[in-house]
C-alpha cells in the first residue's frame, strides 16, 4: 500500500513538472521569441520586381525588402529575409519556417481562414497586361483566351471570372511576361505596379489593358496565435504610415505612392 502511494506521489510530481514546462513554453510569446533570437524572418518570392527581386549583383532588393528591414529595425532586431516558392509560402509560415510573410500578399477571406494579417502597408490592384499591338480593347475581350498568372496568387480567380479558356501557372512574373512576349499566352494578370514597372523597364513589349480589375489590400501575414508579434508590427506599420516612411519607400521603388487608399 505504501509503495503504491509513493508511486502515485511520484506520478503526480512528474505530471506537475510537465504541466509547468508547458506553461513556461506558452509564456514565451511570439514577440519575445523574435527578440530573444535577435532577428525576424520574413518570407517573399524574390521574383517580383520592383517589390522583391535579385538585382544584377545578386542582392535581394525592392520595396518589400526596404519595408521588412525598417520593421525589423524598429522592433530592435535584425532582418532575416527568406525567399521561397510562392505556391507553398503560407504552408511554410504555418510550419514555422519563418516568422511572417512580407512579400506583397493580398488579404483574402480564404487566407484569413489560416493566417492573420497586419494592417495594410500598401494598396494595389489586379491588372490585365497584353502584348503591345494585340487587338484587344478591354479585358473582357480575352474570354476564351490563354491567360498566365503566378501560382498561388489571387489572379487566377480574376482569369476565371473573365472566362479564360486556359490558365497557365508560372513561378513568377518574369516567366509570365516572358511567355506573353513570346506569344505563349494571350494575356497576363498581375499587380498593376508590377505591370507598369515591367513596361517601363523596356525588357518586355507589353501594354496595360484598361483599368485594374479590382483593388487589393496588401499586408504582412502571421501564424494564427502569434498575436503579440502581430500587434507590435501593426504599431510599427502605423508609425511608418504616419511619418511618411512607407510613402518614401513607395516613391523610391515605384515612382508613385501606393500607401494611400
Amino acid at each position: 500500500m505504501k509503495k503504491a502511494i509513493r508511486m502515485l506521489a511520484v506520478l503526480a510530481v512528474t505530471v506537475c513538472i510537465f504541466a509547468l514546462a508547458g506553461c513556461s513554453d506558452e509564456e514565451v510569446d511570439s514577440l519575445t521569441r523574435v527578440k530573444d533570437k535577435g532577428e525576424i524572418s520574413f518570407a517573399m518570392s524574390g521574383g517580383y520586381p520592383p517589390f522583391n527581386f535579385y538585382n544584377d549583383s545578386n542582392e535581394l532588393v525592392g520595396f518589400d525588402v526596404d519595408v521588412a528591414r525598417e520593421v525589423a529595425t524598429r522592433i530592435g532586431v535584425e532582418l532575416k529575409p527568406v525567399t521561397t516558392e510562392w505556391s507553398g509560402i503560407i504552408e511554410g509560415l504555418r510550419s514555422g519556417a519563418y516568422d511572417g510573410i512580407l512579400g506583397s500578399m493580398a488579404v483574402t477571406e480564404q487566407r484569413l481562414e489560416v493566417v492573420n494579417f497586419s494592417t495594410p502597408y500598401y494598396y494595389s490592384g489586379a491588372q490585365m497586361i497584353i502584348k503591345k499591338g494585340s487587338p484587344y480593347t478591354a479585358p473582357a475581350d480575352l474570354k476564351g483566351k490563354t491567360i498566365g498568372v503566378v501560382t498561388g496568387t489571387t489572379f487566377a480567380k480574376d482569369a476565371e471570372k473573365l472566362g479564360a479558356g486556359d490558365i497557365k501557372l508560372y513561378k513568377d512574373d518574369t516567366h509570365t511576361l516572358t511567355e506573353l512576349d513570346s506569344g505563349v499566352v494571350d494575356g497576363v494578370i498581375t499587380d498593376r505596379v508590377v505591370g507598369v514597372n515591367a513596361k517601363n523597364s523596356g525588357k518586355f513589349d507589353i501594354s496595360l489593358l484598361g483599368m485594374p480589375l479590382r483593388g487589393e489590400d496588401i499586408a504582412v501575414a502571421f501564424r494564427q496565435g502569434d498575436d503579440t508579434l502581430l500587434q507590435e508590427v501593426n504599431k510599427v506599420l502605423n508609425a511608418m504610415h504616419e511619418d511618411g516612411t512607407l510613402s518614401e519607400f513607395s516613391r523610391k521603388w515605384l515612382n508613385t505612392d501606393v500607401t494611400v487608399k
